[in-house]
């Protein structure tokens, strides 16, 4: 019996880019060989789409990018293809089938829909949400009217777009009317805390903003939550699902949770199970449960929250393509709940191809 061939597509032009390599990294190690066989294909920083060679350590590294033998290649979206289009340097192309996608991309292009979208018009299937829960899910905006309109709790926020700036002081009257001190600015659409700022002043929050429209052209200013950051990791497709335990973040930035904690601080600690009560855990559990299938999720995210005084559960955001780091919070919950690594990608590579119509 033929190996069904798995597509990993790694890299991008987003801010993540880094750590997409070494998700991907991880998640092509435990991919199991005696069932699937593996295909690279790699975005550069400038978006050029090619074929890499196998290599965990010049993927991980980003090295990649300088391999000599890499193909160029694109995704085709006539189903005809099913696949990639190699091309050849005579200036020749052969197609490259593929029976299913894992698009481990973090960030614009790569959660936002974009990269789901073309998948979609090729009919290859692929591990993860589609096109409209991953784009309800990146912008922050819109995860807050979805979940909102349901009755699950976010923070109070203020929208503010590109075309606002030059009202700049208006909108800076306006948060520190309805919210208080300590704020963040978020950009609506970038993950891995790129872009944003914790506030604690005007001046600040000025600058906040600033910071926030380098990366994206619609942005948030929320409410300071004070609680425990907790996540949750979810698999599953439609009413299957499975909620993880819930995990602890204490991070090694007393402010909050940003890249650098992250990725790079290694005082930054992830403890499995939270360090909270059994009654709060459940309430994580099931809030995350119910946002994942309202705003339409299949595959996996990870859903994270602040736990607030009187054990109550405040949602921060939903993750439709979570780091698969060494250090990431998503592997090691399921891990902890004893579905290891090999299990959790031959698990989601079955959810996706039970998904695909």
């Amino acid at each position: 019996m033929s190996k069904k061939k798995v597509a990993v597509i790694f890299g991008g032009k987003s801010s993540e880019h880094k750590v997409s390599n070494i998700s991907a990294a991880h998640i092509i190690q435990n991919i199991p060989r005696d069932e699937y066989e593996v295909i690279c294909i790699g975005i550069t920083k400038k978006g050029h789409w090619v074929r890499v060679m196998e290599d965990m350590a010049n993927i991980a590294s980003g090295k990649w990018e300088l391999d000599p033998d890499n193909v160029p290649c694109i995704m085709s979206p006539d189903p005809l293809h099913k696949g990639f289009i190699m091309l050849e340097a005579d200036g020749t192309y052969d197609t490259l089938t593929a029976d299913i996608v894992f698009p481990v991309l973090h960030g614009k292009n790569g959660e936002d829909g974009t990269i789901q979208g073309l998948l979609a018009m090729s009919e290859v299937p692929f591990v993860g949400c589609d096109m409209i829960s991953s784009a309800n899910c990146m912008d922050k905006e819109l995860t807050h009217i979805v979940l909102g309109a349901a009755g699950i709790k976010m923070a109070k926020y203020i929208p503010m777009r590109y075309t606002d700036i030059p009202k700049t002081d208006e909108f800076i009257a306006r948060a520190e009317r309805e919210l208080t001190y300590p704020m963040f600015v978020k950009p609506c659409c970038a993950g891995s805390s790129v872009g944003v700022s914790r506030v604690t002043n005007t001046d600040e929050l000025r600058e906040g903003i600033k910071t926030a429209f380098l990366s994206d052209r619609k942005i948030l200013i929320e409410q300071g939550i004070k609680g425990i950051e907790c996540e949750c990791a979810v698999m599953g497709n439609g009413n299957d699902l499975t909620a993880s335990s819930v995990g602890e973040i204490k991070s090694a930035n007393e402010g909050f949770y940003d890249f650098d904690s992250k990725y790079i601080d290694g005082d930054s600690e992830t403890i499995i199970p939270a360090r909270i009560s059994e009654t709060a855990s459940e309430r994580i559990r099931e809030t995350a449960l119910r946002a994942y299938k309202l705003i339409g999720c299949s595959g996996l995210s990870r859903v994270d929250f602040f736990l607030c005084d009187g054990d109550e559960p405040v949602l921060n955001e939903i993750n439709t393509m979570p780091g698969h780091t060494p250090i990431s919070m998503y592997p090691k919950l399921m891990e902890h709940d004893g579905l290891s690594f090999e299990e959790q990608e031959r698990r989601l590579i079955e959810l996706a191809l039970d998904n695909s119509y």
